[in-house]
């Protein structure tokens, strides 16, 4: 007797190993193995909103490996029938993109370049030139965690935070780079800055980064005279 269709195993590439939990009486927390899983069933659910097909749900919040769903009506059937959904990849064509413009004149460029093997150059060439994906937001409005980096380029967290990091900071941590909206602690490794507005309650979508958003960095000219701007 086969076991009950806990996951979905249908095509090769498109398999989701997944558990689902209730939340509420009308919320769904999917629990996946990967974050590439779950930026894969966030973006299939947002197709699947768009087309109608997810008339009743109110929100879709994805996170390092889960979705949360809210506004189902029957949270245990749908997760039923999520068991045996066919998930491609998360698909870039059709997603918003945006540049971002990055001076990369940070205090750990060094200590990436020499992470990576490389001169701090290079690690501004294979910054910029990678397309990075939103693949969810978290710890601070407008913080936006962006995928696209290979392994290879994956960097530790410092092992002493700073206790204050400037607006704009454009920061890699692990398989991750971010860039801090406002003024905060925090123990990322920084390669540069960033004048872009992360978080603007009075714009539509206020957070600059939302989940699926497509970003490139884009280097700009060094003041060659900091301490005149100062």
């Amino acid at each position: 007797m086969s076991a009950p269709p806990t996951a979905s195993a249908s095509a090769e590439d498109r398999s989701l190993r997944l558990r689902t939990l209730p939340v509420g009486d009308h919320g769904l927390l999917v629990e996946l193995d990967s974050g590439e899983a779950a930026e894969a069933l966030h973006a299939e659910l947002l197709r699947r909103a768009a087309a109608g097909l997810l008339p009743a749900t109110r929100e879709i919040v994805p996170a390092a490996r889960t979705v949360l769903l809210d506004g189902l009506a029957d949270p245990e059937r749908f997760a039923a029938e999520l068991a045996r959904w066919d998930v491609p990849p998360a698909a870039r064509s059709g997603a918003r993109a945006i540049e971002v413009p990055v001076r990369y004149d940070g205090p750990d460029l060094a200590d990436v370049a020499a992470l990576w093997g490389v001169t701090p150059d290079e690690v501004v060439r294979i910054h910029s030139g990678t397309e990075f994906r939103v693949a969810f937001c978290g710890f601070a409005p407008g913080f936006g965690y962006l995928t696209g980096l290979p392994e290879r380029y994956h960097v530790p967290r410092r092992a002493t935070p700073r206790t204050r990091l400037p607006v704009g900071s454009v920061a890699l941590a692990g398989p991750y780079t971010g860039v801090y909206p406002r003024s905060s602690p925090g123990g990322w490794q920084l390669l540069g800055t960033t004048d872009a507005v992360l978080w603007d309650s009075s714009r539509e979508p206020a957070a600059l980064f939302t989940p699926g958003t497509l970003v490139r960095f884009v280097p700009q000219p060094l003041d060659p005279h900091p301490e005149a701007a100062q």
